[in-house]
């Protein structure tokens, strides 16, 4: 990567007057409608256990969180909430989980893959998040029907890597599962958190830079909201003076991302509308262009909080997909009904090998 390059990605992230600000957004939203069209992608977000052996210190579902009531959806209530999905134009769904790795929940997981793959005769596209698995593992899913998988790095600066997780925690390792599911084959997405305690902007364009050399397909990344039962609670967010710039800051690095790499699919995530009502809104307008509605029961929302403020928590699904067609038709997007929705670099990728 040629130092000009980052300085690039470097001088774009540190625009802080609010006409180049805006100008940053509307170039990226540009290149977003000029090469992936004006359509948002619908994920169903199934956050189906909160169950966790980790203690990254920033989740607000880590391991010795106490406080926390945990839980593990049915196969029943899993298999209703993806075919809600299916028969409402969801070409896609989110199987989001704490991260455990022992053989029951390994088999569990197949076998709701297996089940919601012949439910709707693989005709209903499926992302799992649950955390780093062995290759075995990670194969296993993949034969049972998941074909995209979402392992965010949190930050590819290896030693802030290191202060917001444990020592068992090992940098490396997950690196190299990142890199172990896109040789079996799955749509690999990671991501990052924007304002992490000691993180610099020279960090955050290393991100970029890092997703780029990963050939990630798809990046899902937002501000980082501290948790009160955490380690990082409360401590010096230091590459931001307040919750605006921390917003705006987050934007820039859709925006940014989206220049850069303008065929993977990105997230408007859930934690821009935890700082701002419509912050979801705005994120797809700086250049991402997939929308993930919460469809798990309505009873296991409010304990699925990896950070504070969580929006959402209350509203069922019905209610919750008819804001979001409010929200998308809102800013002159329509929505990609019953649409897989691949990353388009993903298809290129495949293709061109």
């Amino acid at each position: 990567m040629s130092p000009t390059f980052k300085s690039e990605i470097i001088d774009l992230l540190s625009l802080n007057d609010t006409p180049s600000i805006n100008l940053l957004l509307q170039n990226a939203y540009q290149v977003k409608n000029s090469v992936l069209g004006k359509t948002v992608f619908l994920r169903g977000l199934i956050e189906f256990s909160n169950i966790c052996v980790k203690e990254c210190y920033y989740c607000g579902i880590r391991k010795s969180n106490s406080k926390v009531d945990r839980y593990l959806m049915s196969e029943e209530e899993i298999l209703n909430s993806a075919m809600w999905a299916f028969e409402n134009g969801y070409g896609s769904i989110v199987l989001q989980s704490g991260e455990r790795n022992d053989k029951k929940f390994v088999s569990f997981v197949e076998n709701i893959l297996l089940k919601i793959s012949e439910a709707t005769s693989n005709k209903l596209r499926i992302t799992l998040s649950c955390g780093e698995q062995s290759k075995e593992t990670y194969k296993r899913w993949f034969e049972a029907g998941a074909r995209r998988f979402l392992l965010r790095i949190e930050s590819s600066n290896k030693i802030i890597y290191e202060n917001i997780h444990p020592s068992d925690h090992n940098f490396n390792r997950r690196v190299k599962c990142l890199l172990t599911l896109k040789e079996i084959g799955y749509q690999l997405g990671t991501g990052v958190m924007i304002g992490l305690p000691n993180q610099t902007i020279e960090d955050l364009a290393n991100d970029i830079i890092f997703f780029r050399s990963l050939d990630a397909d798809m990046i899902g990344m937002g501000p980082f909201i501290p948790h009160a039962d955490t380690p990082l609670f409360e401590q010096d967010i230091k590459i931001v003076g307040n919750k605006n710039e921390l917003y705006n800051l987050s934007l820039k690095m859709v925006a940014v991302t989206r220049i850069m790499l303008p065929k993977i699919n990105i997230a408007a995530a859930t934690a821009f509308q935890a700082l701002y009502p419509f912050g979801r809104e705005k994120a797809l307008l700086a250049g991402a262009n997939v929308f993930m509605p919460n469809i798990s029961e309505v009873k296991y929302r409010k304990d699925y909080r990896l950070y504070e403020t969580k929006p959402c928590v209350d509203e069922n699904s019905i209610d919750c997909l008819q804001c979001v067609e409010k929200r998308i038709e809102g800013i002159g997007e329509s929505i990609a009904y019953f649409e897989w929705g691949d990353s388009q670099h993903f298809e290129e990728r495949i293709y061109n090998n």
